[in-house]
């Protein structure tokens, strides 16, 4: 099992849709065809509430899937009719459609479940300060924690040592190939001299959290777990190898 794509039609032996290449034969403007083989996992053992797609699409839209929870071929679109009474009036083609989740899906989460539960990659976390108008006190600042693994993270700004509520926005989490992950929290205010702007990062990967300072002097930092900086920061690590580290950035005077 797998997937494809093809333009203009010269991929299409093998896994013809008989809707599409009736539409196709003897047009003279390109296409784009897509076959996608999909396994769904909503547990953590790989082993049961396992789903398998085989879904179909016509110029980015999807016309036919078989999902395993229903056992057929549904067309989604009327240029996927035509194609899912085809492969469902093939014995054989729906029984490799039901068998493959045994076979396709959990077959290859044995292989590499183990490896995707078991990864942690750490963020490297930074800070870069920008205004959108120089003329105006108000300066913006992003907090980005890129190339983690897992997913899941927590990116929290404080202000002179106290949690930021007020001006935070939250990015989206980008996949960024690899098995890597990226995120950006940014803060809007007008600091006065001697604040102090922390971003403080929780993942799957670390111990304590990560504190990445931005401001004129390090402040202690409320109960909420010890601090270390990793790779993360344009700035230097705090002194002393015991007790936490926390990254900073200087002021600009």
């Amino acid at each position: 099992w797998g997937g494809g794509c093809a333009s203009g039609g010269a991929w299409l032996v093998g896994r013809v849709l008989p809707s599409v290449w009736q539409r196709v034969q003897g047009a003279a403007r390109r296409f784009l065809y897509q076959w996608k083989a999909e396994c769904r996992f909503s547990n953590a053992t790989g082993r049961e509430q396992v789903r398998f797609l085989d879904r179909d699409f016509y110029d980015r839209t999807e016309i036919m899937r078989f999902d395993s929870a229903r056992g057929r071929y549904e067309a989604l679109t009327p240029l996927g009719e035509p194609s899912a009474e085809y492969f469902n009036s093939r014995k054989e083609a729906l029984e490799n459609a039901r068998a493959a989740v045994e076979r396709f899906c959990r077959h290859n989460y044995a292989i590499d479940g183990p490896f995707a539960h078991g990864r942690r990659v750490q963020p490297a976390v930074t800070i870069s300060p920008t205004k959108d108008n120089p003329l105006s006190p108000r300066t913006l600042l992003l907090c980005t924690a890129a190339s983690f693994y897992p997913r899941e993270i927590e990116v929290r700004w404080l202000k002179n040592g106290l949690w930021a509520t007020e001006g935070v926005f939250y990015g989206e989490d980008l996949h960024i190939g690899d098995w890597m992950y990226q995120t950006q929290v940014m803060l809007e205010d007008t600091p006065q001299r001697g604040d102090v702007y922390a971003c403080q990062v929780a993942h799957a990967s670390l111990q304590t959290p990560i504190t990445v300072q931005w401001g004129t002097a390090l402040l202690p930092l409320p109960s909420v777990g010890h601090s270390c900086a990793l790779g993360g920061s344009v700035g230097g690590l705090g002194e002393g190898k015991e007790g936490p580290k926390v990254c900073w950035e200087g002021w600009p005077r």
